[in-house]
């Protein structure tokens, strides 16, 4: 049964929840997969910045990646001189290191990843998304999947992205990953690091579908739904 309109805004208050258990679970958060110091981009959701994905980042820095923020100030949507300033940052990364940049992007912040990848994929490692409407954006754009791994993370309490939205169709080096949550509380949600630590910690080019770790399985459903769902 569909959930009303006030329930899933409801569900958008375990946000504090969440917030709290990310907190809780630092000490924790050592405990996962390093990362080999290549870039890693992050992207915040509409009309958040650099503060927002402060947390996340936080946390793979100390895991060991070069980790960024995006710097462009509040994600008002896009413009000609965002995009821009994306595709500069990409690049100057690339540059920089001479490997290729890691995307993660919460909600819109997705979208713009996977628009990235598509425009320079010699440039983007692997694409990780955050409840990110970008299904039916992109149907109507005609545009395909990256071609570069993705992860696709959603969650059915999200009360802002419909869950189906959020959903990549599997393939070789494409995959969907659900975890219980928010989506404001999506960026300290101790699950999506989990996943994401784990994305990041693969070798470049040994892609392999994600499975939760033993001590973590209880954070993610049992369930697995298809895009089609």
């Amino acid at each position: 049964m569909e959930r009303t309109l006030a329930s899933r805004l409801l569900s958008e208050q375990r946000a504090v929840w969440e917030l709290g258990a990310f907190g809780a679970s630092l000490p924790w958060f050592s405990l996962l997969p390093r990362g080999d110091g290549h870039p890693v981009l992050v992207l915040p959701g509409m009309y958040g910045d650099d503060r927002s994905t402060a947390p996340l980042r936080r946390v793979l820095a100390q895991l060991g990646h070069s980790v960024h923020g995006w710097g462009l100030g509040r994600n008002e949507g896009p413009d000609a001189a965002l995009l821009e300033g994306m595709s500069t940052l990409v690049r100057k990364l690339y540059q920089a290191d001479g490997r290729p940049v890691s995307l993660i992007g919460w909600s819109m912040g997705g979208v713009y990843a996977r628009g990235l990848a598509r425009h320079s994929p010699h440039q983007v490692r692997e694409v990780i998304t955050m409840g990110s409407p970008f299904r039916r954006l992109e149907a109507v754009r005609g545009v395909s999947t990256p071609p570069v791994p993705v992860t696709a993370i959603y969650s059915k309490s999200d009360a802002v992205v419909p869950w189906q939205m959020a959903m990549e169709q599997p393939g070789p080096r494409v995959e969907n990953v659900e975890v219980d949550g928010s989506h404001i509380g999506l960026g300290v949600n101790p699950a999506v690091v989990v996943v994401v630590a784990d994305r990041l910690a693969q070798r470049d080019g040994e892609w392999r579908p994600f499975e939760p770790p033993p001590l973590a399985r209880r954070l993610f459903p049992r369930r697995r739904d298809t895009v089609d769902a």
